[in-house]
């Protein structure tokens, strides 16, 4: 009798019964009420909500803006330069050059940050004046601004990490592609231009972008020697009408909307320097 039982008879019989997970819908309604909740607390504070967009775009506040991109663009610019001169130094058969980027990237990633910032905000208290014999001499104070300051510290401390960066993307390259340039007459620039460093984007550009978000945010250490960033704005503003949290929070869009633009473009880049 069960030997006359096709299997399609047998398949027709089966239920399928879907997996269950209640776990998975607690999880998801606990989440949803936390969000409720801060929606809620956020929604009853003390917090004049409709003065908000007046302080994302008071003319203090885009001031500070502008600085703060500025300030980002440039040290990170200049860090990236600076890295990839390292970078070369440390590959380098050249032991002076080699210990010296070593010693490079061990000072300016080693000491803090706002430490470096205020080193040199504060130069002039070891050095009176900058001077080259014969050709010019100046005042620290004066060349010394806050933003040339903020500028050097964030910008040497970045390049030592940059250093690194470049250091691990040109080594990543398979060392018969360099191999390969030399036997065809390619010289070393050539050969670092035109074979290395195409190769080497896909690893250096997504911890560079990382970095030049976190150069975005780390430009409100320039405060505390009171550059006009996005911080020090919010402050100058709420000294005057005391709406602390309301100011902060116009100053907070506008870090999101500049690291949102910026992950755009990280995006981008990637996939230009991807695999095809």
């Amino acid at each position: 009798m069960a030997s006359d039982l096709r299997p399609d008879d047998l398949r027709d019989d089966l239920v399928v019964v879907p997996l269950r997970h209640p776990w998975r819908w607690f999880s998801g309604a606990m989440i949803l009420l936390i969000i409720a909740g801060l929606g809620w607390a956020m929604a009853e504070a003390q917090i004049q909500w409709e003065d908000v967009p007046g302080f994302f775009t008071h003319p203090v506040m885009l001031e500070g803006l502008l600085n703060t991109i500025v300030l980002a663009v440039c040290a990170q610019g200049g860090a990236i330069v600076l890295g990839v001169v390292v970078a070369l130094m440390r590959l380098s058969a050249n032991p002076v050059a080699r210990w010296f980027a070593v010693g490079y990237i061990w000072l300016f990633r080693g000491l803090p940050v706002l430490l470096q910032i205020l080193i040199w905000f504060n130069l002039a208290l070891v050095f009176k004046n900058i001077s080259i014999p014969m050709l010019f001499t100046v005042p620290t104070n004066v060349v010394m601004t806050a933003f040339v300051a903020a500028l050097l510290g964030l910008g040497l401390n970045e390049s030592a990490y940059m250093a690194e960066i470049v250091r691990a993307g040109l080594t990543s390259v398979d060392p018969g592609q360099t191999e390969a340039a030399k036997s065809i007459g390619m010289t070393p620039l050539t050969t670092l231009r035109r074979v290395v460093l195409p190769q080497a984007m896909r690893v250096i550009i997504p911890p560079t972008g990382n970095n030049f978000i976190n150069m975005i945010k780390g430009t409100s250490m320039a405060s505390v020697i009171a550059f006009l960033e996005l911080i020090h704005a919010a402050n100058n503003i709420s000294s005057r009408n005391l709406e602390i949290m309301e100011t902060l929070f116009a100053a907070a869009a506008w870090y999101l909307v500049m690291v949102s633009l910026a992950s755009i473009g990280q995006h981008y880049l990637e996939r230009a320097y991807g695999p095809r």
